[in-house]
């Protein structure tokens, strides 16, 4: 077996997924340190919401809104083992993940799914799995039974009504009176996550928090309680 790693490695060798650099690493130690450096890492508390806590890591912007389209929209689907990467060897990031009875990663409709060839999400917390084997995730409690007109071109809004009975839950035994973590890529309007959280709420979930990659700039969302 080792041997055929060898040979696959040679084939097919590592790269860093933020600078695409030849490694030994999904994420090479300069990259690391460009995304400490760029780090934001806030939480939000709410009152007012489905879901009662929000961490990002990143403004999406430069580097970070770079990667996450290409890795989104253009097939990188390689680049999920540098985020996930980050996550956990970032203290404050992996406290935050570890603290949850299973993370869910926010679905994706079929239609888009087989278009994309997969959920960057769902890629994500797969692979923090596999990095840290107390952390569980699964795919097979929340879904997108809709296949919705894409959240970037709407106003805040129409993003609410857009994703209206968009969501499911299916085995809710396994997040009855469970503390889930709720995971996506980019928060803009928080209307994904908070439509995801109504569902999970409703069929059982005792608390929902959120984490994300980035969040956007610029954007006039309503934030419910204070900054920690």
């Amino acid at each position: 077996m080792h041997f055929i790693n060898c040979i696959l490695n040679m084939i097919f060798p590592k790269v860093c997924g933020i600078c695409g650099k030849v490694n030994n690493y999904d994420l090479c130690p300069k990259c690391r340190i460009k995304l400490n450096q760029i780090k934001i890492c806030k939480k939000h508390i709410y009152l007012k919401k489905n879901y009662t806590t929000h961490m990002y890591i990143f403004n999406y912007n430069d580097l970070i809104r770079k990667n996450l389209i290409t890795y989104k929209f253009y097939g990188q689907a390689y680049k999920h083992k540098s985020f996930a990467n980050f996550m956990i060897k970032d203290k404050k990031v992996y406290k935050f993940v570890k603290k949850y009875d299973i993370i869910i990663p926010v679905p994706i409709s079929k239609k888009r799914k087989l278009k994309r060839g997969y959920n960057q999400s769902a890629l994500i917390t797969r692979e923090i799995v596999k990095l840290d084997e107390n952390i569980k995730t699964s795919n097979s409690i929340l879904y997108k039974v809709k296949d919705t007109v894409p959240q970037s071109s709407l106003n805040k809004e129409k993003r609410k009504d857009n994703l209206k009975n968009a969501y499911e839950v299916r085995n809710s035994e396994m997040i009855n009176k469970k503390k889930i973590l709720l995971f996506d890529d980019i928060y803009t309007t928080g209307s994904t996550v908070e439509e995801c959280s109504k569902v999970l709420k409703l069929a059982g979930a005792y608390e929902v928090r959120c984490v994300n990659n980035s969040k956007r700039l610029n954007q006039k969302g309503v934030f419910y309680g204070r900054f920690s």
